[in-house]
């Protein structure tokens, strides 16, 4: 009796273990081969080239990591590996925007479909890493041109001053006030005199004076603004605390994805389900009885978080 020839398909799979088996025992190469021959039987399945994106990862190949992983996407839009492997391939091209785009979307699919598993975990922290290196780039980069910025402002503005006080004095004709400098002695002198005088009593000086001690104060103003935007723009780059809210109880970091309890404490969710299944069913802090299914997502705390770290991206740092 003739043996039955197996289906493409059947084929295909029967590669797809042998391959699966080829890269547990590390041996990449006879792996890439076997996913090789099964994508040539079914091209159309996203797992055989994910499968062989990751053997490309392994030995450090991102083109062909990029390669496999866009058209696995191309068939399946929501594969969470290959979203994170293009990812972790653009990185490696120190394209840091696109990058976590890649790994935002692969951590979001990965939280709908395997909330807690190990991979959103590594998900998480690779797309902390790139948010972290993509700030300190940025802050690197403002750190060397805020003075020079500053100081341009600075000079733009002292130009305007200075050209506010040439103007009145050449509608007065002549002044007794040599430089602009002389401005600010004007103006202490003035202090604490009050009189309420109108524009028909003062002299033509006293109007003068008037109008330039006014835009020395205001340009002393102006001066004080500007410093004051850098000094904040400066402080947005320097690391502090993290408010207490937004840090899990148990793990004391800043919270990836926050879940609320009955008892109304909010808990890292892959430490609250690592502690659940491993220690007991029960809440960390107030020992209540609770089991997985009583756990739900705290969006409210998830979106501040996110705003905090769209301001604070060093806060993406892990310890």
């Amino acid at each position: 009796m003739a043996r039955e020839v197996a289906s493409p398909q059947k084929q295909a799979e029967l590669l797809k273990d042998q391959g699966n088996m080829y890269f547990k025992k590390d041996r990449l190469a006879a792996a890439i081969e076997a996913y090789t021959e099964a994508i040539t039987l079914c091209p159309n399945v996203p797992v055989y080239w994910t499968n062989r994106a990751l053997c490309h990862r392994r030995r450090n190949e991102w083109a062909n990591v990029e390669g496999d992983c866009k058209k696995a996407l191309e068939l399946d839009n929501t594969s969470v590996k290959a979203h994170y492997m293009w990812g972790l391939a653009l990185l490696q091209r120190k394209e840091y925007g696109d990058a976590v785009k890649e790994l935002e979307k692969a951590l979001d699919l990965g939280r709908e479909r395997i909330p807690g598993n190990y991979m959103v975990v590594e998900i998480w922290q690779e797309l902390a890493k790139a948010r972290y290196t993509e700030w300190e780039q940025g802050a690197t980069i403002r750190r060397r041109h805020q003075p020079a910025v500053k100081e341009f402002c600075q000079s733009l503005m002292k130009e305007e001053f200075e050209k506010r006080v040439r103007e009145v004095r050449e509608a007065a004709g002549s002044s007794r006030i040599d430089d602009a400098d002389s401005i600010l002695f004007i103006d202490e002198q003035k202090d604490g005199c009050e009189q309420q005088q109108t524009d028909e009593q003062l002299s033509a000086d006293q109007r003068r004076i008037e109008l330039l001690s006014q835009l020395s104060k205001d340009h002393q103003e102006r001066l004080e603004t500007l410093a004051d935007v850098f000094e904040k723009a400066q402080k947005q780059d320097l690391p502090a605390e993290i408010p207490e809210y937004l840090c899990c109880k148990i793990t004391m970091d800043i919270f990836r994805d926050p879940v609320i309890t009955p008892s109304g404490v909010s808990y890292e969710r892959a430490v609250l389900y690592e502690h659940l299944r491993k220690v007991g069913k029960f809440d960390p802090l107030t020992r209540a009885t609770l089991h997985p299914n009583q756990v739900v997502p705290n969006l409210a705390l998830k979106e501040a978080v996110q705003a905090y770290l769209k301001d604070h991206s060093w806060a993406y740092k892990q310890g």
